[in-house]
């Protein structure tokens, strides 16, 4: 896994949609589970969406904990 990765899904804003400016690594369980449905946009953000739900779907979400600036 890449930590640079890890770095942007708590640095990162949503760029658009419902939660828009909501730090990636915030986004509600059920919005990336619909949006694996739907499709991940493609490009950077979506490698970082799909992640980002792997991440909450397996519940390490308490990993990104360490990384989040005070």
């Amino acid at each position: 896994m890449d930590p640079a990765a890890l770095q942007e899904l708590v640095t990162r804003e949503m760029p658009f949609g419902k939660y828009q400016g909501r730090l990636l690594a915030d986004l509600p369980g059920n919005y990336l589970n619909w949006m694996a449905r739907e499709g991940f946009p493609r490009g950077e953000i979506g490698r970082l969406l799909a992640l980002m739900h792997e991440i909450d779907h397996n519940g390490l979400a308490h990993l990104l904990t360490p990384l989040r600036r005070p």
